[in-house]
């Protein structure tokens, strides 16, 4: 009898199991899946090996027997028996005696007696267990076989589940019983006729008939397994997807789904795969039912261009839709040809279906090649950015038409094998030409001193660079240990600006912000340069104890160059380089400037201690800290430019504030570190981040903090803290439930939360998880759950997105 936590965990399962079974319940193929059906094939020409230890001829009855160890192969097909009597007159083999069949692909067959014909393609067995070589099992009373490819179990089961090694008889996770199930190596079908579905043992839903793909195959034309999901502006949807294996090289997927509130949405996806690359080609669309019900309380669309054919009550202009194809080839081994484009009615079609592929709240379109050939790169893309954002702030929504069309860009790194003077030459090249058809600003209009926010994000119009920079360095290591390494970096720049009347004027606009005090001296064309000589000085010292060894390194860098060209004005683009961090990962970097559009001049020192340890218990310990120092020219980071780049940057005084980072990490699985950046004068706390996680059994926890102090010009008027904690447990062997939160300690909301629980074994996996989310402004909730139950060879079941699927 089950045990009774058998029996609560089958009742656990029941509710969403029995959903994805009666889905199933109908005749219909399921996805296709990897099992072999018994089908032996025997080659042209093959001979039959018989080994025993005994062989008895009876010239009158026409019969052979083989008794005692009996082995026969015949072409890849191998029995294995105490016993075999052959017929020469019916061709047809009786094997009696632990009976075990094993065909050319792999299937084992185990029985005390079988009756088969000689070429293994017919035969008659009682009292059978199949293993195929993907282990799936089937089990029958009495089996027979007929031309070799039709297999009929009388009273049978079928399971993907491994029996158990210490309890062999025991009821596995899943299994079907079927009075008859039919296993047809032809058609590539596996029926299952008067079945019963068994959870743990307990029976969980009567099928009167269903078909699953023969999991011999990989593609096979059928219905997949269906699934729910649910949007409040979209209500309930049934997925239901059908699949047509039209080639071995292209098939089709076609799925419907109906939503309660907006009716019927069809999807169609192409795929066709060559020898040296695929694609696909994906469309769907919808008639809305209900456009309304994305608008908001005052009849307004909920985002601007969330659905912009249904622009205000009663618009006629219901349809919605999208095209989207993907592909990558390769020309030859060290060149690949790729592209990712998506087309569609309006900006968020696809988020809001969600769209397999095209999802994503922001989805590049590209087209691209690349090579890569031992150190040398290339690579040249055009690209495009769909925002596809769901939000009530219209200053936040209208960013998909702010995004630029990067009409291309291009990279490219060489790197020569041979040294150049003792050293190594590295070369690099970037271009971008971009064009934007708005203006993407952030800043009230007319200028409001007391809302200090001004950046121009990015100009309406057109601007390119073509930079060039080439950089050598060679390492010298001195009697005492002392590692120098001088450098000397050349970078040029070619620009041009075609700006509109819209962006100068808005440009003028910043100007006038007595915090920026610039220039609005934007310029249609210009040229610059940028000349370094550096000099870096490491001197490593290593302490050994008994069970210890530490790293000491003192570290320096002098670079001189001169003044960054245009700083100080308003005059140069600047559309890569708008991220700037300041921390120990970045203390020791030439140039701290994210990108090629801003270029860090005037000479700088940075001075810091590295420090490693390592323990004899297997702990380790690093560490960071320093300081940069602006020695002489004028400091790019004190400079603004259109986006106040290095304002907060603690970069913008003579000496920068102090960075630092320790971390620890253990053999047990607990890992932590804390970095920080300080005041230069005060040692106040600037930024800041504690992180901390330990992964073991039975419990993994991760917690994270982070501190970020005003940024006024940058639209964040008050210190910003956030506790971000994780937890998962396992219960049990097989059981987990795990959980996750956001809390901001400035605004005092939970910003995010979610738990969820999970069941995961060899041939079952179930999860189920709920999630909130706050808007920070509306303090609005968002709630959402999740869950998918996936049989091995049998499919899978649920949202077609779990709410915690990253938690671990």
């Amino acid at each position: 009898m089950p045990s009774n936590r058998q029996a609560g965990l089958a009742r656990l399962y029941a509710a969403s199991a029995l959903a994805c079974l009666l889905a199933c319940a109908v005749p219909m193929p399921a996805l296709a899946q990897d099992v072999s059906d018994m089908a032996a094939t025997v080659p042209s020409g093959s001979q039959m090996l018989l080994a025993a230890d005994t062989l008895v001829y009876n010239n009158d009855n026409q019969t052979v027997t083989a008794v005692g160890g009996v082995q026969i192969d015949y072409g890849g097909n191998r029995l294995v028996a105490q016993r075999v009597e052959y017929n020469r007159n019916t061709k047809r083999m009786v094997a009696s005696g632990n009976v075990e069949v094993i065909n050319s692909d792999g299937t084992k067959i185990n029985s005390e007696h079988i009756d088969i014909t000689d070429d293994f393609a017919d035969g008659f067995v009682n009292a059978l267990r199949v293993e195929t070589i993907d282990k799936a099992y089937f089990a029958a009373e009495s089996a027979e076989r007929m031309g070799g490819v039709l297999t009929t179990f009388h009273n049978g089961v079928y399971t993907a589940c491994e029996p158990c090694e210490d309890k062999p008889d025991k009821a596995p996770t899943w299994r079907v019983k079927a009075r008859k199930i039919i296993w047809n190596g032809e058609k590539k079908t596996v029926r299952f006729e008067n079945a019963n579905f068994e959870f743990f043992g307990f029976p969980l839903a009567y099928l009167p008939a269903f078909e699953i793909a023969d999991p011999t195959v990989k593609r096979k034309s059928g219905f997949l397994i269906p699934s729910i999901v649910y949007k409040s502006d979209l209500g309930v949807g049934v997925k239901v997807p059908y699949y047509f294996a039209l080639s071995p090289t292209y098939d089709l997927t076609v799925t419907g789904t109906g939503y309660t509130k907006q009716g019927f949405l069809g999807e169609a996806e192409w795929r066709q795969r060559f020898n040296n690359g695929q694609y696909s080609l994906k469309i769907a669309g919808i008639q809305q039912r209900d456009p309304d019900a994305f608008l908001d309380t005052a009849g307004f669309p909920a985002t601007s261009g969330h659905n912009i054919n249904s622009g205000g009550v009663g618009d006629p202009n219901k349809f919605r839709g999208m095209m989207g194809t993907q592909g990558q080839f390769a020309i030859n081994p060290r060149w690949n040809f790729g592209w990712d484009v998506l087309l569609q009615t309006d900006k968020n079609f696809s988020n809001t279906y969600s769209i397999d592929k095209y999802s994503s709240s922001v989805h590049q379109s590209s087209v691209y090649l690349t090579g890569l050939n031992g150190r040398n790169y290339f690579d040249l893309r055009a690209m495009h950015f769909e925002v596809q954002e769901d939000t009530p702030n219209s200053n936040i929504s209208a960013r998909s038409n702010q995004q630029p069309w990067v009409l291309p860009t291009l990279d490219y790194a060489y790197i020569p094998d041979v040294s150049v003077a003792g050293g190594q030459l590295s070369l690099n090249v970037n271009a971008r030409v971009i064009h934007r058809d708005d203006l993407d600003q952030a800043f009230s209009t007319p200028y409001n001193s007391l809302t200090p926010t001004q950046r121009v994000r990015g100009i309406e119009g057109e601007s390119g660079r073509l930079t060039a920079e080439a950089e050598w360095k060679r390492t010298f290591v001195t009697d005492g240990g002392l590692v120098l390494t001088p450098l000397l970096a050349l970078q040029g720049d070619a620009d041009y600006v075609n700006a509109s009347s819209a962006s100068l004027a808005a440009i003028n606009e910043m100007a006038l912000n007595p915090e920026i005090n610039a220039r609005d001296d934007m310029r249609s064309s210009f040229a610059r340069y940028m000349a370094t000589a550096g000099l870096e000085m490491r001197w490593p010292v290593l302490f050994s104890g008994a069970n210890s060894s530490h790293v000491f390194e003192p570290m320096a860098q002098v670079f001189m160059r001169p003044n960054e060209q245009y700083v100080g004005g308003l005059a140069v683009p600047n559309e890569d380089a708008q991220s700037m961090v300041f921390d120990a990962t970045t203390l020791f970097e030439r140039d701290k400037f994210s990108g090629y559009d801003r270029v860090e001049g005037g000479s700088r020192a940075n001075v810091g201690l590295r420090y490693s340890g390592s323990y004899g218990n297997g702990w380790g310990t690093n560490a960071i800290f320093g300081q940069s120092y602006q020695i002489g020219g004028e400091n790019s980071f004190a400079a603004p430019d259109l986006v106040n780049v290095g304002a907060y940057s603690g970069l913008d005084t003579t000496k920068s504030d102090y960075v630092g980072l320790f971390g620890v990490n253990s053999p047990n699985g607990f890992a932590a570190s804390v970095s920080g950046r300080f005041d230069e004068q005060s040692f106040e706390m600037r930024r800041g981040e504690l992180k901390a996680a330990y992964t073991g059994l039975p419990v993994s926890l991760t917690a994270k903090y982070a501190f970020i102090q005003a940024q006024p010009l940058y639209g964040f008027t008050t210190d910003r803290h956030e506790v971000t904690l994780g937890a998962s447990t396992h219960l049990a062997e097989n059981w987990r439930v795990f959980g996750t939160g956001t809390y901001d300690l400035q605004e005092s909301l939970l910003v995010s939360d979610g738990v969820g629980f999970a069941y995961n074994d060899s041939c079952f996996t179930y999860l189920m998880s709920y999630s909130q989310s706050r808007d920070l402004n509306t303090r609005e909730v968002t709630q959402s759950i999740g869950f998918n139950l996936s049989f091995r060879t049998l499919g899978d079941f649920g949202s077609s997105s779990n709410a915690l699927g990253t938690i671990q």
